[in-house]
């Protein structure tokens, strides 16, 4: 198969759901990246609580909304693929409603709105990888589901940055910003359902010759948890090191959290592109033995200390994100390949709930780790994520998923409604 080495933006828009589509990716990316960044702030100053209560009501929403992705697996089956995007953004306008009619110091009605927010967050990456997976085909759908990703990330980025400048009005700002956040979900999920994107599984298997069981993936499904640590890395691990062992100022953080997104923007589309001419296995793998070089990276910048660690740490943080760039561009494209048409959204729901599961946990296990020293938090993190590229790079695919992949992706290329130019 070609190899994806010129990018047409048309073309990407199409393969990624549409130009309508798009804009409600950047409208929802906008209203989330006014609110998520300062949902615990939120907790903290204007409904009083305490910050150990607001942590623990967030992260229980968290693990409670991941029991939803059976569900949004099965819906997606049933062929559903934009009116399951359109409810993962209306899920959370019901979450931010909960979240403006909380009266100070009720904790649990703040837990049921994360709870409801936490549902949107969940579902929303299954369904929008079904959506794509339905639109584009092989290396297509790679650097469509990239597209995503940035489009989403700048969206994001550039809601915390507005949010970041409204802070100084207080509590008030703090609630406008969260009605705010309703309406954009509001009107993102508009504009998703009115796409009107479903698929037909039974007639695509039956073309395909795709219609055995869900494959397993077992020791991908159990790798990307520790691979999802990266993705907090920058907010959690990372300030946490400057700040409390360094002894740097907060401006490194908020340093690496803008390198990391504008890197994100700029680079997911082109990286997955210069990479789409490797197995998507082997680029996964290659994904781990960066972020764990990154790690090991990061504890000898701890050693430095104050005076030179931050600046080592910062500069470490770049290897760290291109190995998230490589992950993301790789991973969901693998598990779209892998799944057989009729159990592609509980195949992608199965790998979401990993994902989950690893930013549920990642938290507490990187805050755990940290008091004990350097080499405790960074050596454990590369121990873990290089063996989760060795078991990646190691697994073996049943025969049949390989052919099924195989004859499916094929096929999808001759049928492909559109195309991207590919030299």
């Amino acid at each position: 198969m070609a190899t994806t080495t010129k990018i047409q933006s048309r073309a990407l828009v199409r393969a990624s759901g549409g130009p309508r589509y798009a804009v409600a990716l950047t409208v929802d990316a906008l209203g989330t990246g006014l609110l998520r960044p300062f949902l615990l702030l939120y907790g903290v100053t204007v409904l009083g609580l305490s910050a150990p209560a607001t942590g623990v009501a967030m992260t229980v929403g968290v693990v409670v909304g991941l029991g939803c992705m059976p569900v949004v697996g099965r819906w997606l089956d049933r062929g559903a693929r934009s009116t399951v995007v359109a409810a993962s953004m209306l899920v959370r306008v019901v979450g931010v409603t909960l979240l403006l009619a909380t009266p100070a110091g009720h904790v649990w009605l703040f837990g049921t709105a994360a709870l409801f927010l936490s549902i949107g967050n969940q579902a929303w990456p299954a369904a929008h990888a079904a959506l794509v997976a339905t639109v584009a085909h092989g290396r297509e759908r790679d650097t469509a589901l990239a597209g995503g990703r940035a489009l989403r990330n700048a969206g994001m980025g550039a809601g915390a940055l507005l949010a970041t400048a409204c802070l100084a009005g207080g509590t008030g700002a703090l609630q406008a910003l969260a009605a705010v956040t309703g309406l954009a979900y509001l009107t993102a999920a508009a504009l998703a359902w009115s796409v009107h994107l479903r698929a037909r599984p039974a007639a695509t298997s039956t073309k395909d010759g795709d219609s055995g069981p869900a494959p397993r993936m077992r020791a991908l499904l159990a790798a990307n948890v520790f691979y999802a640590f990266c993705l907090n890395v920058p907010e959690i691990a990372l300030p946490l090191v400057l700040v409390t062992q360094l002894h740097a100022s907060p401006v490194w953080s908020a340093a690496v959290f803008v390198a990391n997104t504008v890197l994100v923007v700029t680079l997911q589309v082109p990286v997955t592109v210069l990479l789409s001419r490797f197995p998507r296995r082997a680029v996964l793998a290659l994904a781990g033995v960066v972020i764990a070089a990154s790690y090991l990276g990061f504890l000898a910048a701890a050693s430095l200390g104050h005076g030179w660690g931050a600046p080592a740490v910062a500069t470490v943080s770049v290897a760290c994100t291109i190995g998230e760039i490589i992950y993301a561009g790789s991973a969901t494209a693998l598990v779209t390949v892998l799944a057989p048409a009729h159990v592609l959204g509980r195949t992608l729901a199965r790998f979401e709930l990993s994902t989950g599961l690893g930013l549920a946990v990642s938290p507490a296990v990187i805050t755990a780790l940290a008091p004990h020293g350097p080499a405790a938090l960074w050596g454990s993190l590369a121990t873990a994520t290089l063996l989760s590229a060795g078991a990646v790079a190691t697994e073996k695919d049943r025969p049949g998923d390989r052919a099924r992949s195989r004859t499916a992706e094929e096929c999808r290329v001759r049928t492909a409604p559109h195309g991207l130019t590919l030299d």
